[in-house]
Formats: structure tokens, sequence, C-alpha cells
């Protein structure tokens, strides 16, 4: 009677341990993306700063989330910058870097590069 009882008791349970385990998945996997999204944004400074002999970095601005063109994650890094370099150098130098990006010139003559990738977490919560 008491394996019996047991059995019934896992059987009662199981949905939700399961439930319980899924969710801590999702907390987790939320958890990587934004460190993801804060490493991407921290590289590209660096690689802009190493590209661009006299940037001014005026606002790093970093975000995850769903971009809208999908049901899954993006890491977005927009980085503002002013440089005396032309838009099309700046495009030169960074494509060796990233295959994909926007640059932005601004009317103040400021750039606003900006990087969108995959989350490692894609099909996220934060996706949908």
């Amino acid at each position: 009677m008491k394996i019996v009882k047991r059995v019934g008791l896992g059987i009662v349970l199981l949905p939700v341990i399961l439930i319980c385990l899924y969710i801590v998945f999702e907390i987790v996997g939320m958890c990587v993306n934004h460190i993801s999204t804060g490493r991407q944004t921290a590289l590209l400074e660096k690689q802009l700063s190493a590209e661009i002999n006299d940037i001014d970095i005026s606002n790093k601005y970093s975000w995850t989330g769903n971009t809208g063109n999908g049901n899954h994650v993006d890491r977005v890094s927009e980085i503002t910058f002013s440089s005396d370099m032309s838009e099309e150098d700046i495009r030169n130098c960074m494509t060796d870097n990233y295959e994909y990006f926007e640059l932005d010139t601004e009317d103040n003559g400021n750039y606003t590069f900006r990087l969108v990738t995959s989350a490692p977490f894609a099909d996220n919560i934060e996706g949908h």
C-alpha cells in the first residue's frame, strides 16, 4: 500500500516538478542572454576604439529581446560616437570584424553603430 501511495504521489507531483524545471531553464536562459549582450557591447566598444583612433564615445546602449522580425531573442548593441573619419572608412574598417551591422550618421555629425545578433538561448520566452 505504501508503494502505491508513493507512486501516486510521484505521478501527481511530476507535472509540477517538470513545470518548475522549465521555469528555471527559462530564467537561466534569460540571464545568459543578458550577460551575453553585455559582453557583446563591451567587445564592440573595444573594437571600435581599436579601429578608430580619434573616437569619442558619447553613449552606449544595449538590450536583449525581440526586435520584431520573428519569434526569437536578439542581442542589440548601439554605440554613439564622434570621429573625424568618414562613414565609408568606418564601414571599411569594421567589416573585418562584423558581417552585418548598421552605421547611421546623425545631423550633429555623430555616428551610431548598431549590431544585432542572435542570443545564445534564441528560443527563450523573451522572444515571444
